[in-house]
Order: structure tokens, then C-alpha cells, then sequence
């Protein structure tokens, strides 16, 4: 089944009332909410992650950072936070990182971008095949799966969505501007093992005039 990740992010930032947002949701019968690694200090992180877990949800971090000291920072609060999965992370740091977490013996799950990514907050360029390709590459070498910025794309993002789901399968998280229920009956459609949504649950606009909570009940109500 295909499964939201709700992030509590906007503009690839982790929005300041986090928690807050965390307990307005929580009982909605969402499983798996994530962040970003920038926005809140270390602390407020722990006291969300914490909370998350008590309430027996998967967690998600999500690294974008093309400076190498700030991209293994938040790879270090992945672990300290205790995330179930670090997403993200360019793809140029990707042999480190799992060579990071090998040595950290973690039992973080790793599902790293792949392609040219681009800018704040990240677009996605390139071949489709060097994409697929650079993909299957990093699985080969240790990575539990892919995070395609898909909608966010400049090329054919059907093709794209085609390959991925054929290559990766189970394997396949797919982030950035999924922001509507034609995106979000595709995924499911494909049978993609989850997709992120930030700003436009927590912009309200999926569903206008509703509360948060109620954008995510109407986004697993199309899931399920």
C-alpha cells in the first residue's frame, strides 16, 4: 500500500511549531511523519522524535545540504534523534554516508536523491537513464531504496515515474510537489511505496478551508 510521509516542513525548512502540528495529527491513523534536519535546534528535534515514536509512527529526517560538514551534521542528528530513515542527501556524498553509517552501526535506513539536484528548495535535472542508473547503483552499494524528486523534475516526469516504479519498486519514495489529489491517485495507482507532503498540507491546500488534521484525513482517505 502506498503510504504518506508527512513532513513538517516548508520551503525544505522544518516549520518552528512542529510539535504542535505533531499533536493535532497524531491521531489521524497516519504512520509515517518526518522533517527536515534544519529549523529546529537538536533538543526541540529529540523532544519531536521522541513524541513521534511514543505514538508509534515511523520517522523520517531529511538532509539537503551541498556542503559536505553540514550534510554528515545531519546525518549525525538521524542517529542521535533515533529516525527510523535518513532521506535525502546528495548524491555525491552517498558511498560516504553509507560508509558513515556502517561504521556507526546504525539501523538507519538510507534513501538518498539521485540525479542533478539543484537550488533551495531542490529541483531535480538530468537523463532519465543516468538517474535510474545512479539509483541502482547506490541500492547495489548498500542503500534501502531512492528519493526522486519526480514532480520537481525539468524533464518527462511521467517517463521518469515509469522507470522508477519499474526498477525500484517497493524501493521508491518519491518527494517535492506532490500538492494535489491527481499527483497523489497516480502514486498510489503505481503502487509507489510512499510520497512526502509538506506545504501543502500545512498551507492547507489540498483541501481549502480545512484544518491540517483534516487534509491528512483526506489524504489517506484517497490511500486506503
Amino acid at each position: 500500500m502506498t503510504e504518506l510521509i508527512l513532513m513538517l516542513t516548508k520551503h525544505d525548512i522544518t516549520v518552528p511549531n512542529a510539535l504542535d502540528v505533531f499533536e493535532e495529527i497524531k491521531n489521524t491513523g497516519l504512520k509515517f511523519i518526518g522533517c527536515k534536519d534544519i529549523g529546529l535546534s537538536k533538543e526541540k528535534l529529540q523532544e519531536l522524535f521522541k513524541n513521534i515514536k511514543s505514538a508509534g509512527m515511523t520517522t523520517f529526517l531529511e538532509v539537503v545540504s551541498n556542503d559536505e560538514e553540514k550534510h554528515f551534521a545531519g546525518v549525525e542528528t538521524a542517529i542521535d534523534v533515533g529516525a527510523d530513515y535518513l532521506i535525502g542527501g546528495m548524491p555525491q556524498f552517498v558511498g560516504k554516508t553509507l560508509d558513515y553509517l556502517k561504521s556507526k552501526k546504525t539501523h538507519l535506513k538510507f534513501f538518498p536523491y539521485v540525479g542533478k539536484v539543484v537550488g533551495h528548495p531542490c529541483m531535480l535535472e538530468g537523463d532519465i537513464d543516468e538517474i535510474i542508473n545512479q539509483g541502482m547503483e547506490f541500492t547495489r552499494i548498500g542503500a534501502q531504496g531512492i528519493n526522486l524528486l519526480l514532480y520537481r523534475y525539468n524533464g518527462d516526469v511521467n517517463c521518469l515515474l515509469n522507470k522508477a516504479v519499474q526498477k525500484f519498486k517497493s524501493n521508491l519514495i518519491v518527494a517535492g510537489n506532490v500538492d494535489n489529489f491527481e499527483k497523489i491517485k497516480r502514486l498510489k495507482r503505481e503502487n509507489v511505496w510512499a510520497f512526502t507532503i509538506g506545504g501543502a498540507i500545512l498551507e492547507r491546500k489540498l483541501v481549502p478551508g480545512k484544518t491540517i488534521k483534516e487534509q491528512v484525513i483526506a489524504v489517506l482517505r484517497q490511500l486506503r
